[in-house]
């Protein structure tokens, strides 16, 4: 589930740091990861790119390319709970290939509950009348900009009550 935080502009002035902050999110799944990526400031998540997965190298490279141009300092990797909030067989495979490219890349990882995205993401195409059937990468995309937006809202969010105390 997404989270949608109003935040208005005078609350945003009294004590909020506007620190650099540069993530990657991606959805992984067995044939594509949906790659997303934010601004300098953490506010905004956007779709980048859709990685064909040929091979675990091959994804490495494809990622340093990225992780190089943008100054990445850490990724955010959709999660797949099942809906009653276990870890399955498929959260588990994600684990698995999150911890690899985490060393490979030498990068921390924190992982967000990707419940739905790519439902939402479906959504969203159907409201811009985009074909979801046909574009497959594209829901990738933008399901990993949810779960980058996602973790973003909830650092902002972090910050903003640590800033309160």
């Amino acid at each position: 589930m997404v989270k949608i935080l109003a935040v208005e502009p005078s609350s945003w002035d009294q004590g909020m740091s506007m620190e650099f902050v540069s993530a990657l999110g991606l959805d992984v799944g067995q044939k594509r990861i949906g790659v997303a990526g934010c601004d300098g400031t953490g506010l905004i998540a956007t779709g980048l790119t859709t990685i064909e997965r040929k091979s675990f190298q091959q994804v490495i490279a494809e990622l340093q390319a990225m992780i190089h141009d943008r100054q990445v300092q850490i990724l955010i990797i959709g999660l797949p709970y099942t809906m009653d909030g276990s870890l399955g067989f498929q959260a588990k495979q994600v684990q698995k290939f999150a911890r690899a490219i985490s060393h490979a890349l030498n990068l921390p990882i924190e992982y967000v509950d990707e419940r739905l995205t790519s439902y939402q993401a479906e959504q969203l195409l159907h409201a811009e009348n985009i074909s979801p059937s046909r574009n497959k990468g594209l829901i990738d995309r933008k399901a990993a900009s949810i779960i980058l937006q996602q973790w973003l809202d909830e650092r902002k969010l972090k910050e903003r009550l640590g800033a309160k105390a």
